[in-house]
């Protein structure tokens, strides 16, 4: 649907910009005018931006905005000067945009939460949870600070893990290039002084197959650089089909090392959103749906819609979270005490904090164990090829001097 940009004046004369959804430039002004504005200025029609080139908003300033918004609201501002306040004060112009259109949906009538939810790319629908539940209980400060809490861990510990798998990637990818290119650029340079020395019937075994690999990858290096790239996008959208999703996550659970650490963050992750959504008031069955929705692994959001069933049923939480077999003992005795002291999100913001400290120490070994296998492994592959290029050279000397 297009988007126009419109500039009004309200009944009481307040100057408002922002964006509106419509069909036509002829229904957005009528769309307008029956909310009450007055138009200033000529409707212009948006231009749809790539997604690759837009500016995304950041978690970051997703929290900021959360914790402002919290002080604001818990100093008495009214909401829609909260608003004005905030799209003076934001700089990414994408997030100013959007609080523009949700101040427009407020002043038009709508709640913040629905406001909010209409823009789903930025604001989950635990945040807009969150705020309805803040909404109906009159406690929209004290949510929107504990949201803002909730991001910042969960941003903390997302960094956690990235720091853990950026350095070997960078590394690795590096080592590869490297190889690459001296496969492909460097080695067939060595070609004619091989072959003055009597051609590949002399070279040791490792350097016949180095230099047939050589000069394989440099007569096709298009072809296998377009192959490698096919490969990749395949993986890629193999892995976004519901098939390969399941698969990944399942696998990735396994992995030695990596498969504890991921397993961590997700408990981690579930007991802290749970954990939160309670302590807010959601009611349990919403809000098992909404963690469920961020579990971000299928088997995890599977586990967490069979508890939801069973509370249904009249269940506990427990027996299915045990029954999945995902869920370390230590958590699920941990819920288990919450439900039967009638303190569930104590409980769970406890786990998530002794999670996130696991996480660190689990980032912290990996990291001491990674740098020197990878140091090995490029030392291996590089001073393989070197071995391999001097073994001849090597064997020329040794005759030449007897």
């Amino acid at each position: 649907m297009p988007k126009f940009s419109y500039k009004v004046k309200t009944r009481d004369g307040k100057t408002l910009t922002g964006e509106i959804d419509s069909d036509s430039k002829e229904l957005a002004i009528a769309k307008l005018k029956e909310k009450g504005y007055y138009i200033v200025g000529p409707l212009k029609e948006k231009s749809k931006e790539h997604a690759f080139f837009k500016k995304k908003v950041k978690t970051s300033e997703v929290s900021i905005f959360a914790r402002q918004f919290a002080t604001m609201i818990g100093s008495g501002v009214p909401l829609v000067r909260c608003l004005n306040i905030m799209v003076d004060q934001v700089e990414n112009p994408v997030f100013k945009e959007i609080i523009s259109q949700v101040r427009a949906d407020v002043e038009a009538g709508a709640t913040f939460s629905a406001a909010l939810a209409r823009h789903p790319q930025v604001f989950s629908p635990l945040f807009c949870d969150l705020v309805r539940a803040g909404e109906a209980g009159g406690i929209l400060d004290q949510i929107l600070d504990r949201l803002a809490n909730y991001l910042e861990d969960s941003e903390a510990l997302k960094a956690k893990v990235k720091g853990a798998l950026t350095y070997p990637a960078v590394v690795f990818s590096v080592a590869i290039l490297v190889v690459f290119f001296l496969m492909t650029f460097v080695l067939p340079n060595f070609n004619q002084i091989f072959e003055g020395m009597g051609g590949d019937s002399k070279l040791p075994l490792p350097t016949r197959l180095l230099m047939g690999i050589s000069s394989f990858m440099s007569k096709y290096f298009i072809f296998i650089i377009i192959a490698m790239g096919a490969m990749v996008f395949g993986i890629k959208k193999f892995f976004e089909t519901k098939q390969g999703r399941r698969l990944l996550d399942t696998y990735s659970l396994r992995l030695p090392g990596f498969g504890n650490l991921l397993k961590k963050v997700a408990v981690s992750k579930f007991t802290r959103t749970l954990g939160t959504l309670i302590s807010a008031g959601v009611p349990i069955l919403q809000a098992l749906e909404v963690t469920a929705n961020t579990a971000g692994n299928v088997l995890i959001t599977e586990a967490i819609l069979k508890t939801r069933v069973s509370i249904k049923e009249g269940e506990s939480i427990s027996e299915p979270l045990k029954a999945s077999k995902i869920f370390p003992p230590m958590v699920i005795q941990m819920i288990a005490v919450g439900e039967e002291t009638g303190e569930l999100d104590i409980m769970l913001s406890k786990v998530a904090d002794f999670y996130d400290q696991e996480v660190d120490t689990a980032v912290k070994g990996l990291t001491s164990i990674i740098e020197p296998v990878v140091i090995v492994f490029m030392g291996v592959v590089i001073g393989g090829i070197v071995l391999a290029i001097f073994m001849p050279m090597l064997e020329m000397i040794n005759k030449a001097s007897n």
